[in-house]
């Protein structure tokens, strides 16, 4: 069982940069493909980004188009979201998950973060 904490939402303004957090509990974090959902209001859950157990793969959605680095720490449990450059569309709330076999779609992810409020401001 795992168990996620995301951290590091907040305002900014468009072109300014955040850093996301999620804080993992148990013992099997390292095994678990990690990404990042968002969801808008009014909108669906869809995929931002995802990275291997061991961190050597990621894979982003086509709206990144760079400005988004995924990254994890196993010895501290945590993955991290690094958003730069962000537009105003970019303004969701921010999910992490944990996957036993990656994907881009939200049911293929079995554990989920409450979440962290991003919001982008012109």
């Amino acid at each position: 069982q795992v168990q996620l904490v995301e951290s590091g939402g907040g305002s900014v303004q468009a072109g300014g940069s955040l850093r996301l957090s999620c804080a993992a509990s148990g013992r099997t974090f390292s095994s678990y493909y990690m990404g990042w959902f968002r969801q808008a209001p009014g909108k669906e859950r869809e995929f931002v980004a995802v990275i291997s157990w061991s961190g050597a793969s990621t894979y982003y959605a086509d709206f990144v188009e760079g400005r988004f680095t995924i990254s994890r720490d196993n010895a501290k449990n945590t993955v991290y979201l690094q958003m730069d450059n962000l537009k105003r569309e970019d303004t969701a709330v921010y999910y992490c998950a944990a996957s036993s076999e990656s994907g881009v779609l939200p049911f293929e992810y079995e554990h989920w973060g409450q979440g962290t409020q991003v919001t982008v401001s012109s």
